[in-house]
């Protein structure tokens, strides 16, 4: 009795011989991760901790650029805020000089009258007496808004309150002092509204 044999069959083939096992579909075999990751790092250029660096100094380059403007916008605002405060003191001035002359004409009419005397004539004194109170009363309203008279009588000459209308010698007043002060020195707010006119010592002569 014969036994028929399939041709393509070997029995004494190993196990799995011959036969080929399929690539699962989307499987890279392993030896290709490292050329994988070689290729990235050639498509950009740097390695990822280079990259990383970059990153940081671009962050830190635009956190300056922030800082930077944030500073001027502060500066700005402190700027616009003392403009505007500069102009709410100093919109008067113009007016002010007025007023200040006003002043003047005040202590001009008081240096007018006739020296005080025992005998003095009533309308004369009444009229001193007026011209004195409203005086006293008329600084008192600039001194509240800011205008303020600064003496210069006896002081040392200050080309920044006074202006020198003449020099002249003298025994009694140190050279560079002013010997008479025509009108005194006006500010508004601290800030120079009016040179003072006065008459500076030359000294000895």
């Amino acid at each position: 009795m014969t036994h028929d044999t399939d041709p393509t069959h070997n029995a004494d083939a190993p196990h799995g011989a011959g036969t080929h096992q399929p690539q699962a579909e989307g499987q890279q075999p392993p030896h290709d991760a490292p050329a994988a990751e070689a290729a990235a790092t050639a498509e950009t250029g740097a390695e990822p901790s280079d990259r990383i660096a970059e990153l940081e100094a671009e962050v830190a380059a635009m956190r300056e650029k922030w800082m930077r403007a944030e500073a001027e916008m502060q500066n700005l605002r402190t700027r616009t805020k003392r403009e505007i405060e500069d102009a709410r003191q100093y919109a008067t001035q113009k007016f002010a000089r007025d007023v200040v002359e006003a002043a003047e004409n005040l202590k001009r009419a008081l240096a007018s009258l006739p020296a005080p005397t025992e005998n003095e004539d009533g309308i004369i004194k009444s009229m001193r007496e007026g011209i004195e109170s409203t005086e006293r009363s008329f600084l008192g309203i600039l001194e509240r808004n800011g205008i303020v008279a600064v003496d210069a009588h006896g002081k040392p000459f200050d080309a920044n309150l006074h202006q020198a209308m003449a020099e002249q010698h003298s025994d009694e007043h140190a050279a560079g002092t002013v010997m008479q002060a025509w009108t005194p020195a006006w500010t508004l707010h601290g800030r120079l509204l009016k040179p003072a006119m006065v008459v500076v010592s030359k000294g000895h002569a």
